[in-house]
C-alpha cells in the first residue's frame, strides 16, 4: 500500500492507519466487478492489516467528529458525502496526528486538521 506513494521520503518515520481507513479499504474488493482488480484491492487490504495495528475510532474520536462535521458544514460541505474521510479526520484530530493523503482536497475545510499532501507513485 505504501509502495504506491511516489516519494517515500515525504512519509513520517512512524506511520499509522485508522480502523476507518481499514474499513474503507475493505470495501474496495467488494465493489469491483473486475476479478483482477478485486485481487489487487484485496492484496492492499491484507498488506495494510499486516503492516499496521490500526488506531481505533474511540470516544475521543467520536468527540472530535463533532468538530469535523461542524467544520465541514461551515465550509459548505456535507458530512454524508465524505463520511469515511470525516471519520478518518476525526481519528487524526483525536490523536493529534497529521493526516497524510494522496487526496488532500478530500479534507479541505476541516479546522485543526494538518493535512500533508502525498504524490501517488
Amino acid at each position: 500500500m505504501l509502495s504506491r506513494v511516489g516519494d517515500a521520503s515525504s512519509l513520517p518515520e512512524a506511520a499509522f492507519i485508522s480502523t476507518i481507513t481499514l474499513a474503507e479499504l475493505s470495501v474496495g474488493p467488494l465493489v469491483t466487478s473486475d476479478d483482477e482488480e478485486r485481487v489487487v484491492r484485496q492484496a492492499h487490504v491484507q498488506q495494510a492489516e499486516a503492516d499496521f495495528d490500526p488506531i481505533p475510532f474511540d470516544a475521543a474520536a467520536a468527540r472530535a467528529f463533532a468538530g469535523v462535521a461542524a467544520s465541514l458544514r461551515r465550509s459548505g460541505r456535507t458530512t454524508r458525502a465524505r463520511a469515511f474521510d470525516a471519520l478518518i479526520a476525526a481519528v487524526a484530530r483525536a490523536n493529534d496526528l497529521p493526516l497524510y493523503s494522496a487526496n488532500p482536497r478530500d479534507f479541505e475545510g476541516i479546522d485543526g486538521l494538518v493535512v500533508v499532501p502525498l504524490s501517488a507513485g
